[in-house]
């Protein structure tokens, strides 16, 4: 299981201070991770493998002159929920790093937003990923408290095998 998905099911799941609090524990954990993402006070509520989902709440910070929910906060959210996504689902002996980002604005953003990112588990299976590496594209979205669709799109993830670790020589003293 990775760091990530491990961080989450143990900070979601704390007896003591309860899934509300535990997930924003965990939150704030991630956007210290990614520094960028604490710049949209990203708010996670699912995650586990294939899917991810987390709120941006709207507020000024995130506002653009028309007060809404500015388009690239919008994008910082959906690559936050996909990193945490892909974190939660690569096979152990593969890494992952963005190639690109599609997407469509289909309506204001006027409330919070919900990002989800979706892969099903045949994208990360063996036979879908060669040996060199592969392409998983990621399904996105933001929702909006209504149920409106304000963004949608994939970004496009090159999955490679994670390089052989040469020990490291010992120290002579």
């Amino acid at each position: 299981m990775s760091q990530v998905l491990s961080l989450w099911r143990t900070t979601s799941n704390l007896p003591v201070i309860g899934r509300s609090v535990g997930t924003r524990v965990f939150s704030v954990l991630f956007g210290q991770k990614a520094p960028y993402f604490a710049s949209i006070r990203p708010r996670f509520t699912v995650l586990e493998p294939h899917r991810a989902e987390l709120v941006i709440p709207k507020r000024r910070a995130v506002h653009n002159h028309i007060g809404t929910v500015h388009a690239i906060a919008l994008c910082n959210g959906l690559e936050a929920a996909m990193g945490a996504l892909a974190e939660a689902s690569i096979p152990s002996d593969k890494r992952w790093i963005p190639q690109g980002m599609e997407v469509r604005y289909t309506a204001k953003a006027t409330s919070d937003i919900t990002c989800i990112a979706e892969t099903d588990p045949e994208q990360w299976s063996s036979e879908a990923l060669p040996a060199a590496g592969g392409e998983v594209p990621v399904r996105v979205r933001g929702v909006r408290d209504d149920g409106t669709v304000v963004i949608e799109g994939v970004i496009r993830l090159w999955v490679t095998p994670k390089p052989a670790r040469t020990p490291k020589p010992a120290r002579t003293s």
